[in-house]
């Protein structure tokens, strides 16, 4: 009996020795030392593998990504002034007296203006000719020699608008038929004719009168939207 209780008490030491040494060892379930065994798959949790919920857009804000396009409250650039005026789009008005024009009893200076006829905008640039138009034919014009004054300005015409020019001769003098400083005879007409840079010869009248002048010469100012005095 004593023997046998003996070698139970022994053989129970045994196997806690063995036990104590296969943990001081390092030994695991898998067989390999120094390996932690980890769950199926690989996936090991923690906190930042948490989903979140997704952030609500806020108002006026499109989803990333998503390329919507932005509204545009800015107004359409207006068309440009258009193509430069032709013949058939203006109109050239009867001239009368400017309220600035040199003393004498001859026309001294008109106004004369192109009026956009047409449907659609276009522009006028630089200065008119002059000529007395002669018996029904060009032929018979009289041109008249011009000096330009000021300098040329694009106008752009919209239908309706109106450009401006004024024509300043050398006055007659004195009473009746008068005479000319120069010396020369005075000369009248009863229309002349304008020409419009790039939109053709008009003839027009004076809207009280003829036109009288002296020496064939006249004053032109370029083509603008405000109108002389």
């Amino acid at each position: 009996m004593r023997y046998s209780s003996g070698v139970r008490r022994t053989a129970a030491a045994l196997v806690a020795a063995a036990a104590v040494t296969a943990f001081a060892g390092g030994c695991t379930p898998s067989g390999s030392d120094g390996a932690v065994a980890k769950p199926s798959g690989g996936a090991t949790a923690s906190a930042s593998s948490t989903p979140t919920a997704p952030t609500a857009p806020t108002a006026g804000s499109s989803p990333a990504g998503a390329g919507a396009p932005t509204a545009s409250h800015s107004a359409p650039t207006p068309a440009g002034g258009g193509k430069p005026c032709t013949a058939d789009q203006v109109k050239v008005s009867d001239g009368h007296q400017a309220d600035v024009r040199p003393p004498g009893t001859g026309t001294g200076a008109a106004l004369v203006s192109v009026t956009n006829s047409s449907t659609h905008a276009c522009t006028l640039r630089g200065f008119p000719t002059v000529a007395g138009a002669g018996n029904g034919s060009p032929e018979h014009n009289s041109p008249l020699a011009t000096t330009p004054t000021g300098s040329p300005a694009t106008v752009s015409l919209a239908p309706g608008a109106r450009a401006w020019t004024k024509l300043t001769f050398v006055n007659v003098q004195g009473e009746a038929d008068g005479y000319c400083v120069s010396g020369a005879k005075p000369v009248t007409f009863p229309t002349l004719v304008i020409g419009v840079p790039g939109a053709g010869a008009h003839q027009i009248a004076m809207d009280d009168g003829v036109f009288a002048e002296c020496d064939n010469k006249v004053t032109v100012t370029a083509f603008s939207s405000a109108k002389p005095s």
